[in-house]
């Protein structure tokens, strides 16, 4: 096929290279003159035969909803616009009514697969008519690993909802695997815990991807003393939570993983220092900032403090 991508980040960039090792033409735009091939959205279309389809990968949101405006008043009816980002899937279905106004197709596509994807293949969760899923099919099958990977999840906005619940289970992942790796540092029990996890990658019910890039990260600096205890959500994670409370679906594990990461970003919790003040006040557990966390014992003064009647 030939095909329109627009953003060609890291992302958008290994897709159009992978779109070409499996021999599409693909046109590339991006607001990056050096790794651009034309100078526009006008051109890119200009330079499309119909009926087009122009693939965008550019951030969630305005910048999104930018280009998929400016893309409704370039091309024609019969044309598809695929939305491969991380949008919100309620966003798509504003698009999906925006275009299919003008007589053009929309599909939303959740993508996972990282910058491992240009070799490996990218999981890919579409939504849109089954006549547009079937057009790309094409460009699909180059993209996706050579087994799987591939699901016409339903109507639009489906794609992206199903992305977005990968992506809060992937939290939740996450958040196991580093609380795991913290306990066993801890606790002066386990001489080897780097050796403990790659152990784990042959034979356990938790082999995974995840666990053999922490392994990878483990090789590249085992006590991870190069990085900071910041974590920041790519939106997902949020969106997953909103929906859980809209459907009232309970996710204790991935909102709590969300949480976590919130709280990553504080230097000095001022929840736990109400925490500690209150501590403070009904058991005189005493901790200032430079006795970080040893408090009182049983048999200190105040420890032994009533609660009001």
């Amino acid at each position: 096929m030939q095909i329109g991508m627009v953003g060609l980040g890291r992302m958008g960039g290994n897709m159009a290279e992978r779109l070409r090792r499996g021999g599409h033409e693909v046109v590339g735009y991006d607001r990056d003159p050096a790794i651009s091939d034309v100078e526009d959205l006008k051109e890119l279309v200009e330079r499309l035969r119909p009926p087009r389809a122009v693939w965008v990968m550019v951030p969630a949101g305005e910048p999104t909803r930018a280009t998929v405006e400016a893309l409704a008043g370039l091309l024609a009816p019969g044309d598809i616009v695929i939305d491969g980002g991380n949008s919100h899937y309620v966003d798509d279905r504003r698009h999906g009514d925006e275009l299919a106004a003008k007589g053009i197709g929309f599909v939303d596509v959740g993508v996972s697969g990282g910058v491992w994807g240009l070799d490996n293949g990218y999981a890919l969760m579409t939504g849109g008519d089954e006549a547009h899923i079937r057009a790309l099919s094409p460009v699909f099958d180059t993209l996706k690993p050579a087994e799987g990977g591939f699901v016409h999840a339903g109507k639009i906005g489906a794609g992206h909802f199903a992305k977005m619940v990968h992506n809060g289970i992937e939290y939740g992942m996450m958040q196991a695997f580093a609380e795991g790796w913290e306990l066993l540092e801890a606790a002066d029990v386990v001489d080897d815990v780097e050796g403990t996890f790659k152990s784990w990658r042959q034979g356990t019910v938790i082999r995974s991807w995840l666990l053999d890039l922490m392994v990878r990260a483990l090789d590249e600096d085992p006590d991870l003393s190069e990085l900071r205890g910041y974590a920041q959500d790519s939106g997902e994670g949020r969106w997953t939570v909103q929906a859980a409370v809209e459907h009232a679906v309970p996710l204790p594990v991935i909102t709590a993983a969300l949480y976590a990461r919130f709280r990553s970003r504080q230097s000095d919790s001022p929840a736990m220092k109400v925490i500690a003040a209150l501590r403070s006040q009904f058991g005189g557990h005493a901790v200032s900032s430079a006795e970080g966390s040893e408090g009182l014992g049983a048999d200190s003064p105040g420890a032994d403090v009533a609660p009001p009647a």
